[in-house]
């Protein structure tokens, strides 16, 4: 069986076992994931970037602290550790992300972007990054729960106020 066939929970291990050249399989099967959810959160581009490296540079260096769960899960919590770590040290005025908003580039008009977009942009961050993890990235309620320390049925709760939401604003701007 090559890597390729491999989980990413079975690479993740050969990872944490020093085996570092099989990381690229994670990375080119999940850095694309990482930079579309730190841009839908932050809405800059060459910071996505730089925290998508970021995010996989803390998985060499974490990963013996890898503990054999779901890797998506914790590789996701990274990510929103990094993006809220950011912030923090750029001393940008938030709470939990929540007054982070999705900012469009000056050459950017915002008609380029779809309704359902503008919508998701007017959502509180974390309802945004709830449907994004769940929505776009298909994370579980199950590993929802574990990277926001909370219960599958709260999550399940949460995140059907939020589309309640979504939906609100999406049929206002049409």
């Amino acid at each position: 069986m090559s890597a390729n066939q491999l989980t990413d929970e079975e690479i993740m291990a050969q990872v944490a076992a020093d085996d570092l050249d099989v990381l690229r399989i994670l990375f080119d099967r999940h850095h694309v994931h990482v930079y579309n959810f730190l841009y839908k959160m932050s809405g800059d581009s060459m910071l996505s970037e730089d925290l998508t490296q970021d995010v996989f540079y803390k998985v060499i260096k974490y990963r013996t602290s890898y503990n054999n769960g779901s890797f998506i899960s914790w590789l996701f919590t990274i990510a929103r550790n990094s993006l809220n770590s950011h912030f923090t040290r750029k001393k940008v005025m938030h709470s939990d992300l929540e007054t982070v908003k999705y900012r469009l580039g000056e050459e950017e008009k915002e008609e380029e972007y779809s309704h359902l977009h503008k919508a998701l942009n007017q959502l509180e961050a974390s309802d945004r990054e709830l449907v994004i993890l769940n929505r776009f990235q298909g994370i579980k309620y199950q590993e929802l729960a574990e990277m926001m320390d909370s219960t599958p049925g709260a999550v399940k709760t949460k995140m059907s106020r939020a589309l309640k939401k979504l939906k609100n604003i999406y049929l206002q701007t049409i």
